[in-house]
C-alpha cells in the first residue's frame, strides 16, 4: 500500500483515503490471523523532477524532516526515502494510525514547512499518557503539552497543578491503576494512546514499559531488565567493572557475617559508603564515618531487615570525595545517545548542607562543575560504554540515562546511575529545553535520534526551589491550604511552579498532600538572578506550614562572585 503523491501533495487526498482502506484491510486481515504483523511505509517514485518522497512511520522522522527538510540526495537528482518497519499487536488500534499517509507523510517540495507538515496521529494529534504524579512529572506533562503536535496528555495520578496544564486530563487510582500493567495497555488502546512516559523508577523496574511494547505501544523507558541500572546496586557496579566505566571500588554481600567480617577488616579506610541494593526511596545509603557505624548499617539492613527486599543485599563501596552533579543523556531504541544536560541539586534538608538526606530540596543547570571536557570524558568513557554494554548483555536501553557524578579536579567517577529524569533536576532540565520535547520522545522511542538535529536550550540557567512540608523528611502535617497568585504559575512571569505533591479541595482550592510540595523555577541571565527570582517568586506563596532552602544555587553563585571580583581586578 504505496501512497504516490505528485508535486507539492495536490493528492493528498486520494492518498489518504487510499491509506484508510489499506489501514482498515489491514487491521481486518491481521484479527484472522492471530499473529503480529509488519507494517512497512517506503517512499515511492513520483513526477516532478525525479523526487523521492519520504513516507516516514515514524512520527519522530516526520517532525525531522518537516523541521530540518531532511532528505538525502542519490544518484539521478532523486531523494532518498527514509524506511521503517514497526511491530504491532493484532487487532491494535495503532495499525489503522500508522497505516494513514495523512497522518504519517511529509511532503517536501516546493513549498514551506508550514504547508508541508501534517498531522502525524490523526487530526487530534498525539495522544500521550504520563505515569506518576510528582513535580518531574507536572515538567514532562508541561513540556509535552507545549509541542504543536500533541492532541492530549493524561495523566496518571497526576496532581493539581497538572490538572490545569492544557490538553491534560487527570486520571486518579480508581480511573487507572498503574500497578496494573494489563489496565495501561488497556486504556491506551481504547483511548488512541500512542505513546506513553513513565516518570517514576519503580514501574520501570517492574517491568511497565515491557508490557507496552509487547502490545505495539511506544514506551519511552528500559526494560525490566535494562532498569536494573537503577532497580540493583549489585548491578549496576558489575557493568561498569566489567566495561571499563569508572567508579568506586566495592564489594557486594548477600549474608551479614560476610560483610561484617570484610568491613573489619578495612581498619583506617574510614568512611566508607554502605547501600542497600534495591529501590529504597533514596534512603538506602549510609555514610558509614567509622566502624560501629559501618556495622550498624549492614546489621539493620542484612539482620534487621529495613529496607525488606531492597536490603536483602548491600554493596560496600569506597567512598568519593569531590563535587557531585548530575548529567543527562536520551538513548534511543538503536543505541544512539545524544547528551542533554548537566544539572547539581541539594540533598540537605537544610541550609548549608546539613541536616537529614531528602529526595532534593532544590537545583539549577546547567552545572559550572561540568565543564565541556568533563561532558565530553562522561560521553567517552561513562556512556559509550555502558550503552554498548548493555547491549551485549542482552539488555539494550532506550529512555533516559541519568549518571551521578563525583568530580574531583580531573578525576570524574560514576556515584549511581538512575534510569529516568531526576526530580527536581527533571524540573530546571525541562524549563531551560526549547526544542520540541514530544518530537524528542518520539524520536527515541522510534530509533530516530540521528535524524532529530541538535537538542535546543535557553542559554540562560535555571534554578528550583523545593516547597516541603514542616518536619520533612520526617513526620508532617497533609492537607494543609496553599494559597499560589496566579501571577506566579504564569508562563508569561519569570517563574514556573511545579506541583509535587498536591491535590484539589471540595472547592478547588490547593492543598499539600506530601512532603515535598513544590518545585518553583525560574531562569535568568546567570544562576545568582535566576535564584533572585525565584525566591522572589517562593515568598509569593502563601503557605504557612510550609519551609525551603535559602542558598539553592550557592556553589555557583560563589564561583560567578569570585569570578566578578577577580574580573574587576
Amino acid at each position: 500500500g504505496l501512497a504516490d503523491v505528485a508535486n507539492g501533495g495536490s493528492q493528498l487526498s486520494e492518498a489518504k483515503a487510499k491509506g484508510q482502506r489499506v489501514g482498515q484491510e489491514t487491521r481486518e486481515h491481521a484479527r484472522g490471523m492471530g499473529k503480529q504483523v509488519h507494517l512497512v511505509f517506503r517512499g515511492s517514485r513520483v513526477a516532478g523532477g525525479g523526487r523521492r518522497l519520504p513516507l516516514l512511520s515514524a512520527a519522530s522522522r516526520t517532525a525531522a524532516a518537516s523541521r530540518r527538510g531532511s532528505r538525502a540526495r542519490v544518484p539521478g537528482g532523486g531523494f532518498r526515502a527514509l524506511n521503517d518497519a514497526f511491530p504491532f499487536s493484532v487487532g491494535s488500534p495503532h495499525l489503522a494510525h500508522l497505516a494513514r499517509p495523512s497522518r504519517d507523510v511529509v511532503v517536501k517540495s516546493r513549498v514551506s514547512e508550514e504547508e508541508s507538515s501534517l498531522p502525524t496521529e490523526g487530526e487530534g494529534g498525539v495522544r500521550v499518557l504520563v505515569v506518576g504524579g510528582g513535580g518531574r512529572e507536572h515538567a514532562l506533562v508541561w513540556g509535552l503539552a507545549r509541542s504543536r503536535r500533541c492532541g492530549r496528555v493524561y495523566c496518571a495520578p497526576g496532581n493539581a497543578g497538572i490538572a490545569l496544564e492544557p490538553n491534560t486530563v487527570l486520571l486518579g487510582k480508581s480511573d487507572l491503576d498503574c500497578d496494573d500493567h494489563e489496565a495501561v495497555v488497556q486504556f491506551c488502546e481504547r483511548e488512541g494512546v500512542s505513546l506513553v512516559v513513565i516518570g517514576p523508577e519503580a514501574e520501570l523496574v517492574a517491568g511497565l514499559a515491557d508490557a507496552l511494547r509487547s502490545r505495539g505501544i511506544r514506551a519511552f523507558g528500559p526494560s525490566r531488565a535494562a532498569a536494573q541500572l537503577e532497580g540493583s546496586k549489585t548491578f549496576m557496579k558489575d557493568v561498569c567493572r566489567k566495561y571499563g566505566i569508572p567508579t568506586a571500588s566495592y564489594e557486594a554481600f548477600d549474608e551479614a557475617e560476610a560483610a561484617l567480617s570484610y568491613v573489619r577488616r578495612l581498619e583506617t579506610s574510614f568512611p566508607i559508603v554502605v547501600k542497600a541494593d534495591g529501590l529504597a526511596a533514596g534512603k538506602g545509603v549510609v555514610i558509614a564515618q567509622d566502624l560501629p557505624d559501618a556495622e550498624a548499617a549492614v546489621e539493620s539492613m542484612l539482620l534487621g531487615k529495613q529496607f525488606g527486599d531492597a536490603g536483602a543485599s548491600v554493596v560496600i563501596e569506597d567512598f568519593l570525595a569531590g563535587e557531585e552533579a548530575s548529567f543527562f543523556v536520551i538513548v534511543d531504541a538503536n543505541g544512539t545517545s545524544v547528551k542533554l544536560h548537566s544539572a547539581q541539586d541539594h540533598k540537605a534538608a537544610y541550609d548549608g548542607d546539613v541536616g537529614p538526606n531528602t529526595g532534593g530540596m532544590g537545583a539549577y543547570s546547567p552545572a559550572p562543575v561540568v565543564t565541556e571536557r568533563v561532558e565530553a570524558e562522561v560521553m567517552s568513557r561513562v556512556v559509550e560504554p555502558l550503552v554498548r554494554g548493555l547491549r551485549e548483555e542482552g539488555c539494550p536501553f532506550q529512555g533516559v540515562i541519568f549518571a551521578g557524578l563525583m568530580i574531583d579536579g580531573s578525576d570524574v567517577k560514576v556515584l549511581e546511575f538512575n534510569v529516568r529524569f531526576g526530580d527536581p533536576e527533571c524540573e530546571v532540565l525541562l524549563y531551560r529545553m526549547r526544542s520540541d520535547l514530544l518530537d524528542l520522545v518520539l524520536a527515541a522511542c522510534d530509533g530516530a535520534l540521528d535524524d532529530f538535529g541538535e537538542i535546543e536550550w535557553d542559554e540562560d540557567p535555571a534554578l528550583v526551589v523545593v516547597m516541603a512540608a514542616r518536619g520533612y523528611p520526617g513526620s508532617y502535617e497533609k492537607g494543609t491550604l496553599i494559597d499560589l497568585p496566579t501571577a506566579v504559575s504564569s508562563d508569561d512571569d519569570p517563574a514556573k511552579v511545579f506541583h509535587a505533591n498536591t491535590k484539589s479541595g471540595e472547592g478547588g482550592e490547593v492543598l499539600a498532600a506530601g512532603g515535598r510540595v513544590l518545585a518553583v523555577a525560574a531562569k535568568g541571565g546567570s544562576v545568582g538572578e535566576a535564584q533572585r527570582r525565584a525566591y522572589e517568586a517562593v515568598d509569593a506563596v502563601d503557605w504557612p506550614e510550609g519551609f525551603c532552602r535559602r542558598d539553592i544555587g550557592w556553589r555557583a553563585v560563589e564561583r560567578e562572585e569570585r569570578k566578578g571580583n577577580l574580573g574587576g581586578l
